[in-house]
């Protein structure tokens, strides 16, 4: 089974959410209607970063990474031109 680690910007605040799941499109899905507790007073998000893991271990260590202060840095600079329009 894939997982996938993902990063979803609220349109409401700009702020970051960062998260794993085995179903990516259903996840977001999910977020988007308000049935995920963390998420759901910053609706609309959007999906602006996505990687892909062979196993969930793997996930979870990379999703707690991007989460950390060094891992927020690296998507900063990934999403630079993004970020910066």
């Amino acid at each position: 089974m894939k997982y996938y680690i993902y990063v979803l910007q609220s349109k409401k605040d700009n702020k970051f959410y960062t998260g794993y799941t085995a179903n990516l499109l259903v996840r977001i899905q999910l977020h988007n209607s308000g049935k995920v507790s963390s998420t759901k007073q910053r609706i609309p998000l959007e999906l602006i970063y996505w990687e892909g893991c062979l196993n969930k271990k793997d996930a979870l260590h990379r999703e707690i990474y991007l989460k950390s202060s060094w891992g927020k840095r690296y998507l900063k600079n990934r999403l630079k031109n993004y970020l910066t329009g």
